[in-house]
């Protein structure tokens, strides 16, 4: 994606804040107008040196000092309170758009395929969506304020310093100069790259840091170290390298002539009125020139503060850029196409019609010209080697993804024209890898039905076989799942699971591996759940444990994306071929034991 320009940027953010986008331009003027007033007593101050100077030695004749005093003093005390309701407006807006954005992403993102995430790391989604959000709040809250402000300032400053000796102004510019350049290129060009590297090594690694968090019963279980997440290793010294290069070779020298020229702006002034003071003096205008001089002294100081505001303002519009290109990952997440007219379906039948599915941006097809059907109350299991593409094959059905070529169709219509919210009421899905929330029993089967009252959601779990796990529960089904050591083993996680499908209801049921983290005990309580579940209802099933799918009406053998062999256990068998083979070995490692040789 083009890297938007700093401007453009802005601009784009800006269309987040909806109705509070002009309270961010009043914020900008109120923010230039409070800069401007505060230069005015700069100006008092030199018509108090003026004053006093010109009656030297007699100072009771300067009698507007006290005037030019309290007129400071109301000046400085108006420009805070504008630059007060300057951030006052910035900071709702910047609240408002950044609030704006979180809920755009979360819009787009409920709308992205589910097959989306697998891609996508929680770690590094919430890093774009919800970080990202936040980098730009500090944009227009304080940022854009603050560079308007510093631009009218350092305008009122040019004016001011021009105005009345131009040559110490000149000389006292030169440093303003030499820091613009310095800034430029620090943040410029080919510099504003490496920054954007750096947002990237951040977002790397705050995902592998998740990841490694996730890992890290396993690292201790092998009583492995960090350095062993070679990954999580790898984004710290990507990130450590990025840095390290960008303070050090890129803003290294730059800062530190900026820093030694604007903190010394008073040192190019000194040879200046060196120079100028004798044909002061020759003219009899030294009263004049002194109080010049006095006024570019106490002024000078101020070039550091502006430019330095500069400066920061202009990092974090650079940065906020970079938060916006994050943000926009986001936003460009692909959106499922939902026809205008949708369609209902007219029964519980699955059908796969000449099937081809490949991965965006992949040119390898995972599915090649698959076709069958599954009538209702049909049981239908997917088998075959890892990586012949059942999982993919089944979460055609959800729209995890759309298909390639061909169609897939429930109630002999196709899923892409039918309302998802009719879709998937249509179908109930367990997979391997289905995750509980961290909330109470109660609101994790109800997940799947939020109407359903608290007997409903009993019968549920009495019917997944769960009710020996809620009575050892402290609070029963409103325990809170991962609180106060409260934890669940695969099996037991995975019987819950099931009770949210049953709770579901649907007419059509898809079972990826549900047995997968089950011992003995717990796969023969899930096998008596799934009976429940699957009873006169159309079943789509994958399992490498071939025992779970010999019942089944249809089995399918999948191998390298196509139908290598379908028909029923007996069926298959009898052919000898792959299935006849992966079932002759599930046999021998169901039957295998550990024999220990005895000696002597």
């Amino acid at each position: 994606m083009k890297k938007k320009e700093q401007p453009k940027a802005v601009k784009e953010l800006l269309k987040y804040a909806g109705n509070y986008r002009m309270l961010t331009v009043l914020g900008l003027l109120l923010s230039a107008g409070a800069m401007v007033l505060g230069m005015v007593p700069y100006l008092l101050i030199w018509l108090t040196a003026k004053d006093l100077i010109s009656v030297a030695p007699d100072w009771s004749k300067a009698t507007q000092i006290v005037n030019y005093g309290w007129a400071a003093f109301g000046f400085s005390i108006a420009g805070i309170i504008i630059y007060f309701a300057a951030l006052m407006c910035t900071h709702l807006a910047a609240f408002r758009t950044a609030t704006n954005i979180r809920k755009e992403g979360m819009k787009r993102l409920l709308h992205a395929p589910i097959g989306y995430f697998d891609n996508h790391a929680s770690g590094l989604l919430r890093s774009r969506l919800n970080d990202a959000a936040g980098e730009t709040e500090t944009l227009l809250a304080h940022n854009l304020a603050d560079i308007v402000g510093a631009v009218a300032m350092f305008v009122s400053m040019v004016v001011l310093m021009l105005l009345f000796d131009w040559r110490m102004g000149v000389s006292c510019l030169i440093a303003a100069v030499i820091s613009v350049l310095t800034m430029a290129s620090m943040m410029g060009g080919k510099n504003a790259k490496i920054m954007a590297e750096y947002q990237r090594a951040q977002d790397n690694m705050s995902k592998a840091g998740t990841e490694y968090v996730r890992g890290i019963p396993v690292v201790k279980i092998f009583q492995q170290t960090v350095y062993s997440f070679r990954a999580f290793k790898e984004s710290i010294e990507k990130y450590s390298n990025t840095a390290e290069y960008f303070t050090n070779r890129i803003c290294k020298f730059p800062q530190s002539l900026n820093l030694t020229f604007t903190e010394s702006a008073f040192a190019l002034l000194v040879p200046v009125a060196l120079f100028l003071a004798p044909r002061a003096v020759a003219s009899g205008n030294f009263a004049e020139f002194f109080a010049d001089f006095v006024f570019y002294a106490v002024f000078s100081a101020i070039i550091s503060t502006a430019l330095s505001r500069i400066m920061f303002a202009a990092n974090g519009i650079m940065i906020g850029r970079i938060a916006l290109d994050r943000i926009n990952d986001v936003m460009d997440a692909p959106a499922l196409e939902e026809t205008p007219e949708p369609k209902e379906p007219k029964n519980n039948r699955i059908t796969y019609e000449d099937v081809t599915f490949a991965y965006k941006g992949s040119n390898k097809k995972v599915l090649e010209h698959i076709s069958f059907a599954i009538e209702p109350g049909q049981t239908v299991a997917l088998v075959g080697p890892s990586g012949g593409g059942k999982t993919t094959l089944a979460r055609l059905i959800p729209r995890f993804w759309d298909v390639s070529s061909g169609s897939v169709k429930v109630g002999d219509v196709d899923v892409r024209d039918m309302k998802m919210e009719t879709l998937m009421k249509q179908i109930a899905f367990v997979f391997q890898n289905d995750r509980l929330f961290k909330t109470s029993i109660l609101e994790n089967v109800r997940a799947a039905r939020p109407a359903a009252s608290v007997h409903e959601v009993q019968e549920a779990l009495e019917a997944a076989q769960c009710m020996d796990i809620i009575e050892k529960l402290p609070n029963g089904i409103h325990t809170v799942i991962g609180s106060k050591g409260t934890y669940l083993s695969g099996g037991e996680q995975q019987r819950i699971v099931l009770a949210r499908a049953i709770l579901k209801d649907a007419p059509i049921v898809v079972l990826d591996e549900a047995t997968a983290f089950a011992d003995a005990q717990n796969e023969a309580l899930i096998q008596k759940a799934l009976a429940s579940l699957m009873k006169d209802r159309t079943v789509l099933m994958i399992a490498h444990r071939l025992s779970t799918v010999v019942n089944a009406d249809n089995i399918i053998v999948l191998n390298g994306g196509t139908i290598e062999e379908k028909g029923t256990h007996t069926q298959l068998i009898s052919l000898g071929g792959l299935y006849s083979r992966m079932w002759e070995e599930y046999q021998k490692a169901a039957n295998w034991k550990i024999k220990v040789k005895k000696e002597g």
